[in-house]
């Protein structure tokens, strides 16, 4: 396939039949061609129709073994072959490389017998002309057929087999000039020109043996997961989505019409873990946007580069190993940073496996942050998830009455006044309406106020929550 060529993104149903009628088509136009080709050579005795006799015969042979390479390769992945049955077709294209081969060995020994050892008298008739031209217009149809279907499906069978039919469109043309000479010597007594249709049918063995090297190089590179440089850098760039930092590790192979990529990228040490997913979901999509026909996986690693946050850092690497942080403080130490921190283990460990867990975190801290001199750590029980408190509502109008000896300023409005009593005290919350143009400085002043004056008149205030919004104008 064309690695510039963009195959639509598969519909299996639909493709495993176009792959297969078309190749089934070229089964049917092999088998006519190398009838016709094989009883006008035998008439007439022409070498150059006889070998293209042989090449349409290993043509129908390729066709045969294309058609049933199309049909294995759509068959889904199994436990046997997790990436798909799809290199049956890239094996085929192989295949057909050395029955050309073989072809092309047979037609030069032949050829060289003629030339220098044993003359034979080659008849030339309309026939000869006819059969040639008819091989050149089924070929042409059928290339175009195999040609604009492999392209479509990414098929590397079709593809192979289109070639068959491009180089029989060359070869045969070669073999029509060669029977033109033969004719020719006989009408103006050129006889040097018999030679012609021996040398016509070599031209048709270099035109091969060019198709050889090429489908089975391609055919070999596949086999051997090789890609061309500009499909690695494609998946590559198309990789680099907003948030990553930078493409780490890109393997591309090819499984027939299949192309699968694995992608390894580098993000920020502090992305959260849903975030990370986003960026390995945006990448994945945009790979697939280049490649339509592409199986993404994309993993994704923490890297640092030289990002001075290392409080950050710490954090992250803390949780990696299931430890948390805190009272993050950094100095610097004659000329390098020392750091000393809070560490919060769980309560039930001993303090010897605490440490132990602690001195793996100061061990894989030093190696990524090499510049600091010194880890001084304080090891402290995880503090416990905090358990509902059971709240009772109580009277608000104490509330209510407290606020009305506060001298609140022009166009504030308290409301939604709530009171709730809990075994730590009484908890109150409230909505202070404010002025829409007043600086968010202002409501903090305000607020702050208006709960030390609570706080003055009522006792067992464990909490006070003031929530500012913009007074609704009318």
């Amino acid at each position: 396939m064309n690695e510039s060529a963009q195959p639509h993104r598969h519909n299996s149903a639909q493709a495993n039949r176009e792959k297969k009628n078309v190749a089934l088509y070229s089964v049917g136009a092999a088998v006519v061609l190398t009838g016709t080709k094989l009883g006008i050579g035998l008439w007439t005795n022409s070498l150059g129709i006889l070998s293209e006799a042989a090449h349409s015969g290993l043509d129908l042979l390729a066709a045969v073994v294309t058609y049933w390479a199309v049909s294995v390769s759509s068959r889904p992945a199994d436990t046997d072959h997790t990436y798909g049955h799809g290199k049956v077709e890239n094996l085929s294209a192989l295949f057909e490389t050395a029955l050309l081969f073989a072809t092309c060995v047979w037609i030069v020994w032949e050829a060289a017998e003629r030339l220098f050892f044993v003359d034979k008298l080659v008849e030339v008739n309309i026939w000869s002309f006819l059969v040639i031209t008819l091989s050149i217009i089924v070929d042409i149809s059928r290339s175009r057929a195999l040609r604009r279907t492999s392209e479509k499906w990414g098929s590397q069978a079709l593809e192979a087999d289109a070639l068959h039919f491009e180089s029989d469109i060359w070869s045969s043309s070669v073999v029509l000039i060669g029977l033109g000479c033969v004719l020719a010597a006989g009408s103006f007594n050129l006889p040097w020109l018999v030679k012609a249709d021996s040398i016509a049918a070599l031209g048709v063995a270099i035109i091969v043996v060019h198709a050889c090297w090429m489908l089975g190089k391609k055919s070999v590179n596949d086999l051997l997961d090789a890609i061309p440089g500009s499909l690695h850098d494609k998946v590559a760039s198309a990789a680099r989505v907003t948030g990553v930092t930078d493409v780490l590790k890109t393997r591309v192979r090819r499984s027939g019409p299949e192309i699968f990529a694995d992608v390894t990228l580098a993000v920020q040490r502090g992305t959260t873990f849903e975030k990370s997913h986003q960026i390995a979901d945006m990448a994945e999509a945009s790979v697939k946007n280049a490649l339509p026909q592409a199986d993404v996986v994309v993993h994704v690693e923490p890297c640092h580069d030289g990002d001075p946050d290392l409080p950050s850092s710490v954090r992250v690497l803390a949780e990696k190993h299931g430890l948390g942080a805190h009272s993050i403080m950094i100095y610097e130490e004659a000329g390098r940073r020392a750091l000393e921190l809070h560490l919060e283990v769980e309560g039930s460990l001993t303090v010897e496996e605490a440490h132990l867990k602690a001195e793996a975190f100061e061990q894989e801290l030093k190696a990524s942050e090499h510049d600091l001199a010194e880890i001084t750590t304080h090891l402290e029980p995880a503090r416990e998830t905090p358990k509902p408190d059971v709240a009772e509502t109580t009277d608000t109008a104490s509330v209510a009455a407290a606020l009305e000896y506060f001298p609140l300023p022009h166009g504030a409005h308290p409301h939604h006044i709530r009171a709730r009593r809990t075994k730590n005290g009484l908890l109150i919350s409230l909505h202070l309406a404010l002025p829409a143009k007043a600086t968010l400085a202002t409501a903090h002043n305000l607020a702050g106020r208006i709960e030390d004056h609570l706080r003055s008149k009522m006792h067992d205030i464990a909490k006070v929550t003031i929530h500012q919004e913009p007074l609704q104008e009318d």
